[in-house]
């Protein structure tokens, strides 16, 4: 086991169709991205992408490789545009089986992504972007 480190886990929803999942690794590969350009070496290597169904890994697999990894907090990020019922009802439970599976680790659940004012307003420039695409976005 490596040191104690913190970690990112993303988790979206999953589907048969693989390509699905492209924008959501190309996420979490801007994430790792993210944390190499502000040193952060550690965290871009505990950073992972896990899926409620369809594809792997799931997120109980995806947190016992955090926390066999030496992550001793990390932080569960749901990559939903919003909270239905898998974030209000699945997730908090995956999130306490996670706990009693590991309980050295702290797991720390986020508000979902489409929550934030930051993808509310990207979700509205990509529409006026679509929309008016001569038109450049303010």
């Amino acid at each position: 086991m490596s040191s104690s480190a913190s970690g990112i886990l993303l988790f979206a929803h999953g589907a048969r169709d693989p390509n699905w999942a492209r924008p959501f690794e190309a996420a979490a590969e801007a994430l790792r991205q993210r944390a190499l350009a502000a040193g952060d070496a550690a965290l871009a290597a505990h950073i992972r992408l896990a899926f409620l169904e369809f594809m792997s890994p799931d997120l109980p697999a995806a947190g016992r490789e955090l926390a066999e990894a030496g992550c001793t907090a990390v932080t569960v990020v749901p990559l939903f545009l919003g909270a239905g019922g898998h974030v209000r009802k699945d997730l908090p439970r995956l999130m306490t089986e996670l706990s009693e599976a590991h309980p050295d680790v702290t797991w720390t659940l986020s508000a979902a992504v489409g929550e934030t004012a930051l993808l509310i307003q990207a979700l509205a420039d990509s529409a006026w972007q679509l929309a008016h695409p001569a038109q450049p976005v303010a």
